[in-house]
């Protein structure tokens, strides 16, 4: 069953953020994932806020998204986006076809 990591992002240096980001695409893929969403337009449509940067990546199961995660490629980078932004991921299971 696919799973998704969903990042919420608010990009406090963008500079910095722009290495990370240009670096994740390949650790991603290396895992098997790919992005769904990636910085696009958001809108609050219930609730309170505006939203910050999303960042939605599907893997195939929660298996290798954890891989992804704890991965020394990303572990490799994942200071450049804690110096460059907070943020908060939400590691999800989809829902099953036909269920």
């Amino acid at each position: 069953m696919a799973a998704y990591i969903i990042a919420e992002v608010e990009v406090t240096d963008p500079e910095t953020y722009a290495a990370y980001r240009a670096q994740t695409p390949a650790v991603v893929e290396r895992y098997g994932g790919r992005f769904i969403v990636r910085g696009g337009a958001a809108e609050t449509l219930e609730g309170e806020g505006r939203p910050g940067r999303l960042v939605v990546i599907e893997f195939p199961d929660a298996v290798a998204a954890r891989l992804f995660y704890g991965s020394p490629e990303y572990q490799a980078i994942i200071g450049i986006r804690h110096r460059a932004a907070s943020s908060r991921l939400i590691l999800v299971e989809g829902h099953p076809p036909g269920g």
